[in-house]
């Protein structure tokens, strides 16, 4: 099994809804906070100076984050292609799961918008962090 990334999340008050639990919507903006975070950290590229997309998106809710939660995201790297990466998520509070997702990044050349294979270096980094082996 492949090493995972995990990030904690602090909840905003702006994060709730009128029941105080944590917005549908704002378990994306969970995700990219980890996923930006371990960019930076796993692969010592700021996410900035790497162009990638989002090309799929898919959330499975299991239970309601409250305010007074401490969420961790946790990471894995599922897939590592030419160009694109799919992550698995958990979002977990107190080891239980509060939902999962997975997205599908697709990394561009930003002059022509077009897909670009990923830098050697960012898929070294990805296959040494979570164990994977390089396609034969």
């Amino acid at each position: 099994m492949s090493e995972e990334f995990t990030y904690d999340i602090s909840v905003r008050f702006r994060d709730l809804d009128p029941l105080n639990h944590v917005n549908h919507a704002v378990y994306a903006t969970y995700l990219e906070a980890a996923r930006t975070t371990y960019l930076d950290e796993v692969l010592g590229i700021a996410a900035e100076n790497l162009s990638f997309v989002i090309a799929n998106l898919e959330i499975d809710y299991v239970r309601p984050i409250l305010a007074d939660h401490e969420p961790t995201v946790a990471l894995r790297v599922e897939r590592l292609g030419t160009s694109s990466i799919v992550m698995s998520y958990e979002i977990r509070v107190d080891d239980d799961v509060a939902a999962t997702a997975e997205t599908t990044l697709v990394h561009i050349d930003p002059d022509s918008g077009t897909s670009a294979p990923l830098p050697e270096e960012a898929r070294d980094a990805i296959r040494a962090y979570h164990g994977l082996e390089a396609a034969a």
